[in-house]
Order: structure tokens, then sequence, then C-alpha cells
């Protein structure tokens, strides 16, 4: 039989503020493994084309001081992964910058290891004309043009790097973009616990608490034993149950049975889950199905422009019942006045209104017949360059503000813009031009591991 390895996940994404009180309760517990995800592509593309972090500051720091000082205490390793959102390599320096800063300052000494995720274009492009990518679901197929219009690409590693950098006496490892179960999943593997069990874990806690009910950020620990593992949230108020870990399979899967990693997918089609006490729920059954090639996702974005917004409330009724024509009307005003000077195709103007189908617009499938007494324009423009953005985004602003319709009351000014300047940059846009897998033959070779000692 072999003896239960606890796991803690810290938070579900670093930097954001990790609930004290349930990360102490889990540091308590002497931990075996302290993992941490710091990051996805559910921001949208921007933080990958930009190499930009979402989280910085003093968010960044205190979390990162409370799992360095977690780790400290407990001596177990700490894993974290996705540094800086996206896991470029600018974002993982930024982090690795601030966690030698924590160091310093608490006179914690380590063995640090950084594992980059950042793929050079012209690996890509050779296996590109190989024949080797492939879409990563319903995803144009990847050409060279786009390949060359990326500004960013990274490669989402497995367990392999993690286990490489822990072998090398790593006592910390900050890795680039990684799959969100690599953190959690790669120490218990090394100690020969069950694959699939262990990445259905893995797969359960890196959301922290979100598999507890009522769901939430708090830490949450894995608890591997000999043929099951057990789940459980570090906050006194959230229990497990059966349905809300089995439940946690619809999170941003196609297939809540098949769960696709590198190397393989974990198959919950004979999953069982077991109520043991008021607040846990132990797992069996979960099986691990290796696939044919052992691929890595790789994600990139391209420059496409610059955004400018203009919003305001309205609460006249007779505008709110006229909002689509003048917006429509506003459209050809715009298309008129910049005749000759930019061209169409330089830009795209897009109204949103909320309050009246915005969120899916003409795709609603149940769009409401009473009308709001109160709705918000979001006047979206991106262009060619920040000029043009800058140039339509007011003219639309203007003529929206200033259009007549029907039953109109006051002549002009029936907006309530919130902000001064009402026309507002919103800087550059990106969009995700690459989503496509990649054969890896070694897991490892793309994915080169620095060490360093740090702190002290």
């Amino acid at each position: 039989m072999k003896p239960e390895m606890k796991i803690l996940a810290a938070s579900g994404q670093l930097g954001y503020g990790i609930p004290e009180e349930a990360f102490r309760r889990g540091v308590a517990r002497q931990p075996d493994v302290i993992g941490a995800d710091m990051g996805s592509i559910d921001p949208g593309p921007y933080c990958l084309g930009s190499g930009e972090m979402v989280v910085a500051g003093e968010g960044l720091r205190r979390d990162l001081r409370m799992v360095l000082e977690g780790a400290k205490e407990t001596g177990a390793p700490l894993l974290m992964g996705s540094a800086g959102t996206a896991g470029r390599r600018s974002q993982l320096d930024g982090v690795v910058e601030v966690v030698e800063s924590v160091a310093k300052e608490r006179g914690i000494k380590l063995r640090l290891a950084t594992i980059p995720a950042d793929i050079p274009k012209e690996v890509v492009r050779k296996h590109l004309r190989a024949g080797d990518i492939e879409p990563c679901g319903t995803v144009p197929a990847l050409t060279e043009e786009e390949l060359d219009r990326a500004t960013g690409i990274v490669a989402q590693m497995g367990v392999e790097p993690f286990q490489r950098a822990i072998e090398m006496g790593a006592e910390v490892v900050i890795a680039g973009r990684a799959c969100d179960t690599s953190m959690f999943a790669a120490i218990p593997l090394m100690k020969g616990y069950d694959k699939g069990l262990t990445m259905h874990m893995a797969k359960l806690i890196e959301c922290a608490s979100a598999c507890a009910d009522p769901g939430g950020r708090d830490a949450s620990m894995g608890v591997m034993g000999d043929g099951y593992f057990v789940v459980e949230s570090m906050h006194p108020r959230q229990r497990c149950t059966p349905v809300s870990v089995a439940a946690h399979a619809l999170y941003e899967q196609s297939d809540p049975f098949q769960l696709e990693e590198p190397g393989g997918i974990i198959d919950l089609a004979e999953s069982r889950y077991e109520q043991i006490d008021e607040r846990r729920v132990r797992v069996t059954g979960s099986v691990w199905r290796p696939s044919s090639r052992y691929c890595v996702k790789l994600e990139g974005a391209r420059h496409t422009g610059f955004r400018y917004l203009a919003m305001g409330g309205i609460r006249d009724p007779r505008m709110i019942a006229a909002t689509d024509s003048v917006a429509e009307e506003t459209r050809q005003i715009v298309s008129r006045t910049f005749v000759g000077s930019i061209d169409p195709s330089d830009y795209t103007l897009t109204f949103r209104i909320y309050g009246k189908d915005a969120v899916l617009g003409p795709v609603e499938p149940t769009p409401s017949m009473a009308q709001a007494h109160e709705i918000f324009v979001l006047i979206d423009v991106v262009g060619r360059t920040e000029l043009i953005a800058k140039s339509v985004c007011g003219v639309a602003k203007q003529f929206f503000l200033h259009l007549r319709y029907p039953g109109i009351l006051c002549t002009s000014g029936n907006i309530a813009h919130p902000f001064s300047p009402d026309v507002l940059a919103a800087g550059a846009v990106y969009e995700f031009n690459i989503y496509h897998l990649m054969p890896a033959g070694d897991p490892c070779a793309l994915f080169p591991i620095q060490m360093r000692t740090i702190g002290g």
C-alpha cells in the first residue's frame, strides 16, 4: 500500500489575491507539494500577443510571498506554471524578478528552476512544412503567412519538464505556458501513483475550490492514495460532494468524459465519486489512455490594430426604441464622412447595446419583448492605426449623440457619458491565430531548464 500524498493548490490564479485563511489551513496540513496556476488564455489574446501581464504590483507580490513562505515552512516543492498569464518569456522573467525580490526580502534561500515555453518560429515552420501541424479543434489550418504574423508563440508543456527540474534539485519551479494539470500531477507521478487518478486529481484542484459547493477561489487539497484520491476544499464552509466534483468535468470541456492532455486522455467514463464525510469526496476508476504520439498545443497571437471606445447610458424611451435605426444611420454617416480618406477595410465599427441583446446579438435565443427603461451603449472601433480608430470613434460618438429620431423631445444630448474624455483609447488589439497541435518526440526538448540559487 502506498502512503497518502498531499498536494495543495494555492489558488486558481496567482496575483488576484489568495484567500489567506484557507491557504494557511492547507499549509498547516503539511502538504508534500504546493502547486499554483498563474494564467491561461481565458483573458483573451492580448497578453500573449503583447507580452504584458494581467496581474502585477502588490497583488502579485503578496501571493508570491505567501506561497514561498508556505514552501519554506513545509519543505514542500513549489511548482508554478503559465507565469504572468500567457506564459511568454517576458512574463516569466517578470514573475522571477518578483520572486527573487521576495526571497531576498524574507531571507529565503532556494534552488530555482525556470522553464520558458516560447517556441521559435523556425521550429514551427519546420514541422509545418513536414505536414506535422494540425488544428486543435475547429480552427483553420496553419499557414506560413499566419506563422509570420504571430507576435508571440508558446507551447503548453506537460508534466515532464517539471519532473526534470525536480530531478535537477529544484525547490521552486516557475514555468512559462503549462497545462493546468502539470504543476499538481508532476511529483505524484514521479512517486508512482496511478496516472489516470493523478491527472484527474490535478484537473480538479487546479481551479482551487471550484469543485466544491459553493465553489470559490480558496485553496484546495488533493490526497493521492493507492487506487484512489480524495479532494477537499480548505475553506471550512465549502464542501465537496459527488455532484460538485463530477460536475467540474463540464468546465472548459467539450466532452466531460474524455479530457485531453499532452500524451493522452483522462477517461472518466468509469469514475466513481464517494462522499466519505461532510466535506470530502473519494474518487476511483479514472483511467489514463495514452495517445499514439505526444503533441503539445501551440498558442499564438497576431497584432490586428488599435481600439478606441465611447460609451454612454440612455434613459429616453423614445431613443431606446430607436437605437437600432440610430446606430445604422450613424454607421452610414461614418462611412460617407471618410470616403476617399479612410478605406472601410481599415476599421470596424460595432455598437454593443447592453439591455438589448448586446451579448449574443442576432443569435440571442430568447430576445426580450419588453423594452428596458435604460440601456448602455458601447461604441467599439478597431482601426488599422490609432489615428484611424480615434477618428472613426469620435465621429460615430458625435453623430450617435445628436441624431434625430421619431418623437425626440430634446434636440441633442440624450446620452449620458460617464467619462471625460468621452472617446477612450483601449490600446493595441490582438487576435489568436495559432491554436494547433505539434508533435514533440521528447516532451522536454522544447522547454530548456535554467537553474540557479536565489535569496538567502
